[in-house]
């Protein structure tokens, strides 16, 4: 079980775009080997920042709007959003060191 928030197209700009703190997103598919493995990293990215970030997850073949809107084109796929504007893009299966990194510029 992640700990990361499930959301959907229509919760996208509740959850992202206003939310005050900066927010890490997971796209993903169910399909997606790479993702089921970023899913623990993310878990670990969480306990380590705990309640300076938020991290949700977007499910692309439920949610082709979002996924079009930020031209998801390769899985899994992580943005971070500051004040409602993706600021840093993550594409594949990377480290937790390298996730944490790219996500403490933005803090």
């Amino acid at each position: 079980m992640s700990n990361a928030i499930d959301i959907n197209d229509a919760s996208f700009e509740q959850e992202v775009l206003s939310c005050e703190k900066p927010v890490v997103v997971d796209f993903w598919a169910p399909w997606c080997g790479p993702c089921r493995k970023l899913g623990p990293i993310l878990d670990e990215v969480i306990a380590e920042l705990g309640d300076r970030i938020k991290v949700v997850k977007v499910n692309t073949d439920e949610n082709l709007k979002t996924a079009k809107d930020y031209s998801i084109s390769g899985l899994p796929s992580v943005l971070v959003f500051k004040n409602g504007k993706a600021v840093e893009r993550l594409v594949g299966l990377m480290p937790k060191s390298s996730i944490i990194s790219n996500i403490e510029k933005h803090l």
